[in-house]
């Protein structure tokens, strides 16, 4: 079991994100669903923390690498959303978990600028930059299960000025830099989820929306979810990666923004005809993405390497 817990990489803290997010978006069909994605993603977590106590020279020596130390953003993320999973359970505990998870993702913040973007090389920027800045914006979709608006708010204007800062800079490098290492190729599916993810957190989080905004955003989100669709669809002919959990997490968010956006408009009498049909197409192709991505992380920690 040393070995298994050794060969556990970073990124697989964004396949747990991604199951738990799964389960989330899962529940309107399902409370058992949502409870075994958040069991999945309770074992994933486990085998991280394992890692992290077993192994800690090695996480310490991942971190130095920028897309390893952007990835590293969805475990703080994976915790405020099993947080909210466990709150039944724990109660005010769950709570202090969730602000450990918002501290713990801005201390990240602060050691990724001091140590990446100080001193920024553009050939080593990718998609995954966009984890450590946005992906603040989980506590904005998770801030009112615990009645905390102003922090909810925050971290969506946070998630939302950073996203177009990033994009620039990102999108930037992809163009300049057309040659992306095989490894690192599926981490441009990421494109889909800072919109999405910043879409679920201002449905979640504001009390006064403006349609117009709301729309625009889904409308920037659609296209980068197609485009990041497209590349996901190629990129899975690759071989296996760690960097495959990349076809989790944005896809989920997707989703969900979708949904959140259809339940939206009909609860305020203007629904949008064709949302309904989007929403349950990305649901699926979400939980495809997920359980897949899951099988070959599991293929990969589990089957002995010849």
């Amino acid at each position: 079991m040393r070995n298994v817990i050794q060969k556990v990489p970073i990124p697989l803290c964004g396949v747990m994100l991604g199951v738990a997010a799964l389960g989330n978006l899962l529940k309107s069909y399902s409370e058992s669903i949502r409870y075994v994605c958040g069991g999945i993603a309770g074992i994933l977590l486990v085998l991280v923390l394992l890692k992290l106590i077993l192994f800690p020279g090695e996480i310490k020596e991942d971190l130095k690498n920028p897309v390893m130390a952007s990835v590293s953003g969805t475990f703080s993320m994976s915790l405020m959303l099993l947080s909210v999973y466990a709150k039944p359970w724990i109660g005010t505990a769950a709570y202090d978990i969730w602000l450990s998870a918002i501290g713990l993702h801005i201390i990240l913040i602060l050691f990724f600028t001091a140590k990446f973007i100080i001193k920024l090389r553009l050939s080593e920027v990718f998609a995954s930059y966009y984890i450590v800045y946005v992906g603040i914006a989980a506590a904005a979709v998770t801030a009112p299960a615990y009645g905390k608006p102003v922090i909810g708010k925050s971290a969506f204007w946070f998630g939302l000025g950073s996203l177009l800062v990033l994009s620039v800079l990102i999108t930037f490098r992809y163009i300049r830099y057309k040659e992306i290492p095989k490894q690192f190729k599926p981490l441009i599916c990421i494109y889909a989820a800072p919109v999405n993810l910043c879409i679920a957190g201002y449905l979640q989080s504001m009390t006064t929306k403006n349609n117009g905004f709301l729309l625009g955003m889904l409308a920037v989100a659609s296209l980068l979810y197609i485009f990041a669709l497209v590349k996901a669809i190629a990129y899975l002919q690759l071989p296996f990666y760690p960097s495959y959990a990349s076809f989790t997490f944005p896809f989920v968010i997707s989703a969900t923004a979708a949904k959140e956006t259809m339940i939206y408009f009909m609860d305020r009498g203007c629904p949008i005809p064709a949302l309904p049909y989007v929403a349950l197409a990305e649901t699926v192709i979400a939980a495809v993405l997920v359980t897949y991505t899951l099988v070959r992380f599991l293929l990969f920690l589990f089957m002995r390497q010849n």
